[in-house]
């Protein structure tokens, strides 16, 4: 863990959620409040789901949104973008301290299903529509989004490149071929796994335990961290599974706690 003094020159993330399932988000098992992230000299909040203010509040040391320098959204489902608005309010003192960027896709910003409110957009200093294999900068942070995930909506991983170490962030998707090599070379990999087994149904489109393996037989990225818990990995215990898993893969698995800091 990282405190004070340490943490203001320190690239780390911290989880403030490892939710990943409605049932698991409606009974709060786990928390849902996304990841910051301090990384190169800027502040982040990366999918602020159901709870992100309070977690931020609750976090030790507690972390202040109004000294944010931007906010991504990977896709517009509620558990991953539910707090954005009250981010970008607290962020920037209600508007009368404008500023900040707020990345996201494309069906976050328009249509039906829009999730960033008009009113707080003004707020901002910038909002980024983000694509498929793209890349991004907030200063000296730079990112490169993945291909499309398979998710029902506009859906993309990212991978930070801090100071030549790539942290990439493989959220939410059904498997399919031509994911592992999307994540290849990436030194720390966050998967976002839902499922212990393999979904019932092709409607649900998350990661098994399966798809976990190969992902990192294709990527062999140097460490992965598991996170986005649904049911059925809880019961199973993340931490034991992610034990295994590094037995079988021979790659450094872990599972992610709430509140837990991951330094780089």
């Amino acid at each position: 863990m990282l405190h004070g003094a340490h943490m203001a020159n320190a690239n780390y993330i911290k989880f403030l959620g490892t939710a990943g399932s409605r049932w698991v988000v409606s009974r709060q098992t786990r928390a849902s409040g996304g990841v910051f992230l301090h990384l190169c000299g800027k502040r982040v909040h990366l999918d602020p789901g159901p709870g992100a203010l309070v977690r931020c509040a609750q976090a030790d040391p507690p972390i202040d949104p109004s000294y944010l320098d931007g906010v991504i959204l990977t896709h517009s489902h509620i558990d991953h973008c539910s707090d954005v608005n009250i981010l970008i309010d607290s962020m920037t003192g209600g508007g009368y301290n404008k500023g900040g960027t707020l990345f996201a896709p494309r069906a976050c910003l328009e249509g039906e299903d829009r999730v960033v409110l008009s009113y707080v957009r003004p707020f901002l200093d910038d909002i980024v529509t983000i694509g498929p294999s793209g890349a991004y900068r907030l200063g000296d942070l730079a990112f490169t989004t993945s291909i499309p995930h398979q998710h029902g909506t506009d859906t993309f991983g990212v991978t930070f490149d801090v100071n030549g170490t790539k942290l990439a962030f493989l959220v939410d998707t059904r498997y399919f071929p031509e994911l592992p090599a999307a994540y290849a070379g990436s030194d720390v990999l966050v998967i976002y796994v839902t499922f212990l087994d393999p979904p019932p149904h092709p409607r649900i489109m998350h990661l098994c335990v399966d798809d976990v393996k190969e992902i990192v037989r294709g990527a062999r990225p140097g460490k992965v961290v598991l996170t986005h818990f649904g049911v059925s990995m809880l019961e199973a215990g993340p931490a034991a599974i992610a034990q295994r898993l590094t037995g079988e893969l021979g790659v450094e698995v872990i599972a992610a706690e709430d509140g837990m800091t991951l330094s780089l």
